[in-house]
């Protein structure tokens, strides 16, 4: 390295770095590379967002799930009432004698409920559906997709249907569908009046 002396109006001389024929510019030494602890910090806030992210992902896939149960539940519910429906309609339908009612058939079993599909309707020679009492057994889903109590792969949902008679033209109608999913307990209540309009 040569240095050259410039004389300047103070005392003393200023150095110049000369490379040949180009000018050589000294390196900020601050700015040469991250140190350990800034590479700390990125990985600890990377690391923090991923967890973030992580969780929120968790949070969305667990509530497209409970979505998912609660419509069914809704359509199951609204399923027990149509069959208590049908009963009544087909009490009026079958052309009773003047001692049958339009609520024939419909109990509550001493007030534990009574568990209702579409298997459980009127048959050719039956006068009556005839409903077992509700005593906390799933449903079962067949291979088409129906669900019941007869046959099928059982599923995480009960149904439980609960009939009270408000006055003698009124019966109140209370479905109620339970089911656990990752530890917690849920239900779903649909109530209806059915009402002797005709």
């Amino acid at each position: 390295m040569k240095y050259l002396k410039v004389k300047t109006k103070k005392r003393g001389f200023t150095p110049l770095e000369i490379t040949g024929a180009k000018k050589k510019h000294k390196v900020n030494k601050s700015l040469e590379g991250f140190t350990l602890l800034e590479v700390i910090v990125s990985v600890f806030m990377v690391t923090v967002g991923l967890l973030g992210v992580m969780s929120l992902l968790q949070r969305t896939i667990s509530s497209v799930s409970l979505s998912s149960s609660r419509l069914t539940a809704g359509y199951l519910a609204q399923e027990g009432i149509e069959i208590i429906r049908n009963v009544r309609d087909t009490n009026w339908l079958q052309a009773r004698t003047a001692s049958s009612t339009w609520d024939e058939g419909l109990i509550n079993c001493g007030g534990a409920g009574i568990v209702a599909d579409y298997n459980h309707s009127y048959g050719p020679n039956q006068l009556d559906p005839v409903f077992p009492c509700y005593s906390d057994q799933f449903l079962n889903v067949d291979s088409n997709g129906f669900y019941g109590y007869s046959s099928g792969t059982q599923t995480k949902f009960k149904r439980k249907i609960l009939i009270t008679a408000v006055d003698s033209d009124t019966q109140n109608v209370l479905v109620q569908i339970s089911w656990t999913e990752k530890g917690a307990s849920f239900a779903v209540s649909v109530r209806e009046n059915l009402y002797n309009w005709r």
